[in-house]
């Protein structure tokens, strides 16, 4: 399945490169180019944060990384709770992916820029991941629901062919939401001027510079941004404190374990949805903290997610231990 997202992602870039670009040229665009302003002015806390954040890049890739890796070798993983788990981490990567590497190169760079179609791209797939990851979150809640409020009822309702079903619509929700922004968008005409003052391209950020009227898309983009942000999290609030109450049925090792679990997930969500909601559901600022609320969300925040899972979760880090000492045995082995 992992090949079928992928093929799905070839797809889509392939088709921004061959439309995209014939679209914004049909537009009264007389912008090719975009300038960031960045995170910071100073070239020395530019080149410290160039360091930190490589640092921290490559933690997320490897990190999340490895629990795909662990969950698809490890033959103890293959329940639907690491089966999402494993998707959630190829996500956290993809997710990342579209917004640190252009960031941290552009640390180094005098003037950070980014062609419009470049912009428009960016955009896509930072919200194409983002929604994935956003209904991904959901999916593992109910699951933890199913697992939790009907055990006996477990292993039938939560089919290998639901889990490919609910996996599916979490990508193609993501897919669909994101082509309505960029519906919205390459509508706009851009004339001038053409800097955004981010570092990374965002829907609001590039509608101040639209040489037109942007309210109504701007709402547009509150309800379908925000609304999904809000709405995901109050299932996911509503779900846990249904958990919760059912706990009360468990026996005391049967809560621990449970809670366990739940913890881990609760804290990747409040992590995820604070900061999203704190940008997506309120009038678009130039505040330097909201440039900083972006970086946790973008960078920091899918780093610690394979660091909390791994952690509070001895299953996992025990098939990690298996995994690392069976690679250095055959290492040893072949010396």
């Amino acid at each position: 399945m992992k090949d079928w997202c992928c093929d799905i992602v070839c797809f889509v870039t392939g088709l921004f490169s061959e439309i995209l670009p014939l679209r914004m040229e049909s537009s009264t665009n007389n912008v090719t180019e975009l300038i960031f302003t960045g995170l910071f002015q100073d070239p020395e806390v530019q080149r410290v944060c160039f360091v930190v954040f490589l640092l921290v890049y490559l933690a997320t890739v490897v990190g999340n990384g490895l629990i795909v890796l662990t969950v698809n070798v490890s033959k103890s993983l293959h329940s639907p709770m690491y089966f999402f788990l494993s998707y959630l981490s190829l996500v956290e990567i993809t997710y990342s992916s579209t917004v640190v590497p252009k960031f941290i190169t552009d640390l180094l760079a005098k003037i950070k820029t980014i062609s419009l179609e470049g912009c428009v791209t960016q955009i896509f797939f930072f919200h194409f991941f983002g929604v994935t990851e956003i209904l991904l979150l959901v999916v593992m809640a109910y699951d933890r629901y199913v697992a939790i409020c009907k055990p006996l009822h477990y292993m039938n309702i939560m089919s290998r062919q639901l889990c490919h079903v609910l996996v599916t619509g979490s990508w193609l929700g993501g897919f669909f939401h994101s082509i309505i922004q960029i519906l919205i968008t390459i509508q706009l005409p851009f004339c001038g001027p053409n800097v955004i003052d981010h570092y990374f391209c965002d829907l609001q950020p590039l509608f101040k510079l639209a040489c037109t009227d942007t309210s109504v898309e701007g709402v547009i983009v509150l309800a379908n941004s925000g609304l999904i942000a809000l709405c995901s999290f109050l299932i996911l609030v509503s779900s846990y404190i249904v958990i919760l109450f059912n706990l009360r049925n468990h026996s005391a090792e049967g809560r621990r374990k449970a809670l366990s679990t739940c913890a881990s997930h609760i804290t990747v969500v409040l992590l995820f949805f604070g900061p999203a909601i704190f940008l997506y559901m309120r009038p678009s600022s130039t505040f330097t903290e909201d440039k900083l609320v972006a970086v946790f969300y973008t960078v920091v925040t899918p780093m610690l997610n394979p660091i909390i899972y791994t952690l509070r979760n001895a299953e996992v880090k025990i098939a990690m231990r298996r995994l690392w000492g069976k690679n250095l045995f055959l290492k040893r082995k072949g010396k």
